[in-house]
């Protein structure tokens, strides 16, 4: 028999919800209050969603250079494993994003 969990606030009792994260495909496992809206994760589940998540982050880092293309542009060439690693091809949108000064993201719009 199952030991029904309670919760920590109100005593009343937990239920057990899969919760889908972005970026993994397996859910989170969590345990939510009907009554109070308290809420925690179960630590298995999230340890195995950050290992998931881990494991996509592409191992490819490369030092490239900012070349001056013309009086106020600058660009940058992409190597032949960048481009092989996310497949671009010539003419392809990307959305750029700075969310910091240290960090430019792309996001190949396909």
């Amino acid at each position: 028999m199952k030991m029904k969990m309670k919760c920590p606030i109100c005593n009343s009792e937990l239920r057990k919800v899969e919760v889908e994260i972005e970026d993994a495909k397996t859910p989170a496992i969590s345990y939510q209050c009907k009554d109070c809206d308290y809420y925690s994760f179960e630590h298995e589940s999230t340890m195995r969603i950050i290992e998931e998540i881990k494991q996509k982050e592409a191992p490819l880092k490369i030092k490239q250079k900012i070349i001056k293309l013309s009086q106020d542009r600058l660009g940058m060439y992409f190597n032949k494993d960048v481009i092989d690693c996310l497949d671009l091809k010539s003419g392809e949108d990307v959305l750029v994003s700075i969310p910091n000064k240290k960090r430019i993201v792309l996001d190949i719009v396909k």
